[in-house]
């Protein structure tokens, strides 16, 4: 039973409008596409490696259809044609097109379309299968190995340092931890390419890289092997490579990345097209392979007050939820974001956020949210910081949120020591356990605080979104609706990057995934 009292039909008209809100962003996402979209096509297909300047070859390739201006086809016939041509296999023709020892456009240009749409369907069956098999390796660590009750403790580290940040990983695993986020090196998702290979020198996190996948991939699998209990790995499928960082986690097994429809836009200053056309992709491979979504809506409250603004927060989880289900992403998949934010001075600001916390867990109830916790008004005062953390961690396992970000003590000081770590995960260990079944007992007044709170948002969100539906996303985010940030539609990074699709456009990965839909 709901422990509070919304109005059934108002949550089905903002999800409607919100689905109304997507179908433009999606109409536009159909006819473009982007040279992240094009990399992460050429990684599926097996494309990897740098040359001598460690520029990555699938950067190499696109960048030399985009120049010439024949990247309207897409990327996909050119490799298939290069490779009939060159009779090698993938790795070695991308490395003769990129020395200019084979002509790929005349090759396409002289072998007949059937021949090379055969080996497209080839290359394409072979990446789809690739996706398909870590949807399965999942599977079969959830059947062997005991899964985690939530909400799930989510612990980042972030050294800089691949090996270094393993060992804490390692740590942080046999202290509790649930999930382990590698968090990114500062501003890696403004780069227009993907790094290569184990990096050991970051500024506030570690590269994104896929040979860093994999090191991290290895260390929980045997640490969770240990311990019997599935913990889970997250990065960040976001920025100017969010398409192609999901599709290097798909192949290295993880389990989550970060992966918001506006924050990029909001946060990084990303062109609103490159973000959307890029986000579809990526969430069409994490659909695929079963891959946990995260969003980012908790940044809004960064730079908004989280009680005049709240209703923005929920929803952009509406949008992100509308815009994830045309991804066809299922709604076990939806890490929708929210935070516990609000100014620890204000009288009651509790009971706000018990009544947020429920409202998402109400409107959203077969998606494991992802809460975070207050970062804000976190000062100097550890002692404080702690009790503010403690008053988080008992909010949401009261509202069973699914998704724990830990709250640290020194938050406000210094990038956090493992001894930090461990106190945080001591204090959710602790109130996780002793209130664990808390909010089966209790149930809200009816008509009180956290009730009347809850529904003025729901109404906010319904007029809001009425507003934006009317105006476009777009132009939306361009006037300023979410987190007070204005990003114009023909502004911010990545522009050049797309481009409208030809007639003869070709991308049989995305196909294969919208034509079989989604995977149960």
């Amino acid at each position: 039973m709901p422990k509070i009292h919304l109005d059934q039909e108002q949550i089905t008209r903002t999800k409607v409008l919100a689905h109304e809100v997507s179908e433009g962003i999606y109409k536009f996402v159909q006819k473009h596409s982007s040279v992240s979209v094009e990399r992460a096509v050429l990684r599926l297909y097996g494309v990897d490696g740098v040359d001598k300047e460690s520029t990555p070859y699938p950067n190499i390739l696109v960048e030399k259809l985009l120049k010439q201006g024949m990247l309207s086809r897409g990327v996909s016939p050119y490799i298939a044609a290069a490779m009939l041509k060159s009779g090698r296999d993938i790795k070695t023709t991308a490395e003769l097109v990129c020395s200019q020892k084979l002509d790929w456009i005349k090759a396409l240009a002289e072998l007949p379309p059937a021949e090379v749409k055969r080996k497209e369907e080839e290359l394409s069956q072979v990446a789809v299968a690739r996706l398909d098999r870590t949807r399965e390796v999942k599977r079969a660590k959830e059947a062997r190995l005991k899964v985690p009750n939530s909400p799930w403790k989510y612990l980042i580290v972030a050294t800089g340092n691949i090996y270094e940040d393993r060992t804490q990983a390692k740590a942080a695993v046999m202290a509790g931890a649930d999930i382990i986020a590698v968090i990114r090196t500062t501003a890696q998702s403004l780069l227009d390419y993907v790094p290569y290979g184990a990096t050991t020198e970051g500024f506030g996190g570690t590269f994104a890289t896929q040979e860093n996948f994999k090191i991290m991939r290895a260390a929980l699998d045997e640490v969770m092997e240990k311990e019997k209990r599935y913990v889970r790995l997250v990065n960040y499928s976001s920025g100017l490579c969010m398409a192609e960082i999901a599709a290097c986690a798909a192949m290295e097994d993880l389990d989550m990345l970060l992966n918001d429809s506006m924050y990029g836009i909001l946060f990084r200053d990303i062109n609103p097209k490159r973000t959307f056309i890029d986000q579809y992709f990526s969430r069409l491979i994490c659909s695929r392979a079963k891959i946990i979504i995260n969003t980012g809506e908790d940044n809004y409250l960064t730079t908004a007050d989280a009680i005049e603004a709240a209703y923005t927060v929920t929803a952009s989880d509406l949008i992100n939820e509308a815009m994830a289900k045309r991804a066809l992403l299922t709604e076990d998949l939806l890490g929708l974001g929210h935070a516990f934010e609000i100014n620890p001075s204000v009288e009651d600001a509790l009971l706000y956020e018990l009544a947020h916390a429920q409202l998402a867990r109400e409107l959203f109830p077969h998606s494991p949210l992802k809460y975070m916790p207050p970062t804000k008004y976190k000062s100097t005062d550890i002692f404080f910081s702690h009790a503010m953390d403690t008053m988080f961690n008992f909010t949401s396992v009261t509202t069973n949120q699914g998704i724990h970000l830990a709250g640290i003590l020194t938050e406000a000081i210094h990038t956090p020591l493992m001894q930090d770590r461990y106190k945080a995960l001591s204090s959710i260990n602790y109130v996780f356990n002793i209130a664990r079944h808390l909010g089966e007992e209790i149930e809200f007044k009816r008509d009180g605080f956290v009730e009347r709170r809850a529904r003025s948002v729901l109404s906010q969100v319904e007029e809001f979104l009425g507003r934006v539906r009317e105006m476009g996303l777009m132009e939306a985010i361009a006037q300023g609706a979410f987190a007070d940030v204005k990003r114009p539609i023909l502004g911010g990074k990545g522009l050049e990057g797309v481009f409208e699709k030809d007639t003869r456009y070709s991308n049989p990965i995305m196909d294969i995934i919208e034509r079989d839909g989604v995977i149960s």
